[in-house]
């Protein structure tokens, strides 16, 4: 498959975008979110504390303008069509200035909108509210774009956009760009999974994360542990769902919905740093024995469960594996974008 501007080609695999994309740019912000900052390490109180405390998203009427995420000289009344943008866990508008000054400067008059909405703590609430708040936050970009809009998701806003486009009938994103996202689900011991659990390491957390309280939290929506995977199935009340992996009679309009995309593109590289194993942002994932396993070894990919498959059929999914990227600077790296996003937004 032709990887960043080549084209769309099914039948062959995700193929690397190899070293030519360059050397980190942009600013690269600490890792570490904001609302621990203060208290310090692992003294930090138990996440699930600290979750009623958390601020509720703005309500959406309000949202109506977007502030600051939409770029001068929008409107849509440009040659190019709207870019709407989804951020990540513990992310906000303001993070997505320098993927917002790419888009201008190479597509002048885009109208460029990072949804802002369920930023910072907020972004830790389950992801089916998510989801809901953000389709509705979309839907008047979307009546207002006759020729459609390209549709970009960061890390957790990846899977966030993937669900909105399955429960979203007539949506008219043409171009749907996964940057850095956990597509198959997280499973490692990362700087963030540290933070937020201090107390549980990838071996036991699915002990908090597969009962109900736990997936009141949005990492464990789709905590995917491959040591445990009934549970998985039987508990995930996010991704097992979106993936089709457990039967629900949604199933079928969740796959037409999301086939009305024109072209898939899916980012990611083996120096993120965050995304566990990094390949979940190709749909690849470990086994039982931790063995990753590329996409199209994945039994969502062969069965074709919710249109990967058929998207790679015709011709309309591609991969960009670019390394030397680590995860916080994925949206402000401008290889990245000259090699795997901008041939996507015409």
């Amino acid at each position: 498959m032709a990887v960043g501007g080549e084209g769309f080609k099914g039948g062959a695999g995700l193929e690397g975008s190899g070293s030519d994309v360059g050397a980190v740019g942009g600013e690269s912000r600490e890792m570490r979110p904001a609302l621990w900052r203060a208290g310090g390490g692992g003294a930090a109180l138990p996440l699930l504390l600290l979750l009623p405390l958390l601020p509720l998203p703005p309500p959406l009427p309000f949202l109506r303008g977007f502030g600051a995420g939409v770029a001068a000289g929008g409107g849509g009344a440009g040659p190019f069509r709207p870019v709407v943008i989804v951020h990540g866990l513990f992310d906000s508008p303001s993070d997505f200035r320098h993927l917002r000054q790419f888009i201008n400067e190479s597509h002048p008059g885009t109208e460029v909108t990072v949804l802002d909405l369920f930023d910072r703590g907020a972004s830790l609430r389950p992801l089916w509210l998510q989801v809901a708040g953000f389709r509705q936050a979309l839907a008047p970009i979307m009546a207002n774009a006759a020729h459609g809009v390209h549709l970009l998701g960061y890390s957790q806003g990846g899977l966030i956009c993937r669900a909105l486009l399955a429960t979203t009938p007539e949506h008219n994103v043409r171009s749907f760009i996964s940057l850095a996202a956990p597509q198959m689900g997280q499973y490692g011991d990362t700087d963030y999974l540290k933070w937020l659990f201090p107390r549980h390491m990838k071996s036991n957390l699915y002990r908090l994360c597969y009962t109900p309280l736990g997936q009141g939290v949005s990492i464990c929506n789709y905590w995917n542990d491959p040591h445990h995977r009934e549970l998985y199935l039987n508990s995930s009340d996010f991704l097992a769902l979106l993936n089709d992996e457990r039967l629900h009679p949604n199933a079928s309009e969740w796959k037409r919905n999301l086939l009305r995309i024109q072209r898939l593109v899916l980012i990611g590289g083996p120096d993120d740093g965050v995304i566990t194993p990094w390949q979940s942002s190709l749909f690849g994932f470990y086994d039982a024995n931790e063995t990753v396993r590329d996409m199209e070894a994945q039994p969502v990919f062969l069965q074709d469960t919710f249109g990967l498959k058929s998207l790679w059929a015709r011709g309309a999914l591609g991969g960009c594996s670019v390394p030397g990227v680590p995860h916080t600077a994925w949206h402000s790296h401008r290889g990245v974008y000259e090699k795997c996003i901008r041939p996507h937004l015409t």
